[in-house]
């Protein structure tokens, strides 16, 4: 995929003679983790504040309102991951039948890595990475465009950048017309108390390059902070909103330690009984051990880390720059210092054998991890995007077919085609369980059963009755895929 860049030298310029005027706009998110989305609000004060009409639309927690979209001269999709792409794409035919005329844009991580697909399907501009500043230009294009023909027509070529790791200067977040942190995810404690959880980014991108994230083919090992102020400025609103927990979004929240830990002693001094959560990879973990107190003691209640495999080959494959010893060392240390850790995982791989599964299950057991895992973590396949690091790999690149765009994934099937039927199961055992909204441990239970079904080995577990539905640690309690 061809991709141009600009930077802080290299900046599109509007005309000299050009006059801001308002243009209407609509931004929509179709899915965002159970969270409001900041992909919304962080463009929609941008725009706003140079004098536009935004109306924003979040369609997992609302409708869309036809006459908004019917108005509009600008419609932007906002596409962080391969879930919202899917919904997204089965919703551009609908924007395109209520407005002819709207000009089409699609924004974030999966916008630039599918930017012919989508091309192809009528959205004209596509900004990936940094991309503020490119959706303010946009909106300045297409209103000095309607002012020279009379309409809102634009260049077929779009002059913002595919691709911006621009150093921009981020303002505070604009979340008025979405609904309320309430109506989002929860945080469920052990004692059955609901916690309203907001949401925010105090970084972007990632300083390193495992080989199946999507956020490396945009940002390929670049990573921007959010400065310290607008990330405090952005939490008191929703404070005052009523959110009592705060998810942070980055990445790696450990990716700029400094940042990092400044701000959750801010956070901790303005907001005591404000609790939080946080993403760190287990390299991390381990490099910067010394500051998991001052992170539980500022009220993190939980870190989520994608540990992916116990399987040591199989993260040597991924690149992602620990081992299982290293999980496991992560682990005792939590549990040293009444910390949670939140693993997630991709069990299903090109290179997973129904034994491998089955260690992964006897490693969650035996560590007493069971509570601590999402179920969906338990059936998560492996994706392999355009523009995937996985296709350094000779192997990868032999087993794969052709890129599906509809898909937005490179096909791949196991050569072992029970673990391509096992992975399907644990994804209807999990659904269904969670439908009846059993406990993990029951949902385990069934998995475990099944797993070892299909390897055709004695499903020899430890039950234990499940007296309560409540979990022994705090989560969110909206299921998340990528």
């Amino acid at each position: 995929m061809e991709t141009a860049f600009y930077n802080n030298r290299n900046r599109i310029q509007a005309p000299r003679s050009y006059t801001n005027r308002e243009v209407n706009i609509v931004l929509i998110s179709t899915y965002e983790l159970g969270r409001q989305p900041f992909g919304l609000a962080s463009p929609a004060a941008w725009l706003r504040g140079r004098g536009h009409q935004v109306t924003m639309f979040d369609l997992a927690r609302q409708p869309m309102e036809e006459a908004a979209v019917r108005g509009a001269s600008l419609v932007a999709l906002y596409l962080p991951m391969h879930t919202a792409t899917r919904l997204a794409v089965q919703l551009i035919p609908a924007l395109r039948e209520l407005n002819p005329r709207a000009h089409l844009c699609g924004y974030g991580l999966y916008a630039a890595m599918n930017a012919g697909y989508l091309h192809m399907l009528g959205v004209s501009t596509i900004l990936g990475g940094e991309f503020e500043e490119g959706l303010a230009h946009l909106a300045q294009r297409l209103d000095y465009a309607a002012i020279r023909n009379g309409n809102g027509a634009s260049t077929k070529t779009q002059p913002e950048p595919l691709i911006s790791l621009a150093r921009q200067k981020f303002i505070v977040p604009d979340r008025q017309g979405l609904p309320s942190p309430a109506k989002y995810a929860h945080v469920v404690l052990p004692s059955g108390e609901h916690r309203i959880a907001g949401y925010t980014e105090a970084s972007r991108g990632c300083k390193h390059l495992c080989r199946h994230c999507p956020i490396v083919p945009v940002y390929n090992g670049v990573f921007r902070i959010v400065d310290r102020e607008v990330v405090l400025a952005d939490i008191r609103h929703q404070v005052k909103a009523g959110a009592q927990h705060l998810t942070f979004g980055d990445p790696d929240f450990f990716n700029g330690i400094g940042h990092a830990m400044a701000l959750v002693e801010a956070l901790h001094r303005e907001f005591p009984l404000l609790t939080y959560d946080v993403t760190i990879k287990i390299e991390h973990l381990l490099k910067h051990k010394e500051h998991l107190p001052k992170l539980r003691d500022t009220g993190c209640l939980f870190i989520t880390s994608a540990v992916e495999s116990v399987d040591d080959e199989v993260l040597r494959r991924l690149d992602k720059g620990h081992t299982r010893a290293d999980f496991l060392e992560v682990h005792r240390i939590f549990r040293e210092l009444g910390m949670v850790l939140q693993p997630t995982f991709v069990p299903f791989t090109p290179w997973t054998a129904l034994d491998g599964y089955l260690d992964l299950l006897g490693v969650l057991l035996e560590n007493n991890l069971i509570e601590n895992v999402a179920p969906i973590q338990l059936a998560i396949r492996l994706l392999i995007p355009a523009g995937s690091r996985l296709l350094e790999l000779a192997d990868v690149r032999c087993l794969v077919g052709p890129f599906d765009p509809s898909a937005l994934l490179y096909p791949w099937r196991n050569s072992d085609p029970r673990v391509d039927e096992l992975g399907e199961q644990i994804e209807e055992i999990v659904a269904a369980s969670e439908k009846r909204k059993l406990p993990r441990r029951a949902i385990f239970e069934r998995i475990w059963k099944a797993a070892h079904d299909r390897a055709s080995v004695d499903a020899q577990f430890a039950v234990r009755p499940v007296l309560a539905s409540r979990a022994t640690i705090p989560y969110l309690n909206e299921p998340w895929y990528c």
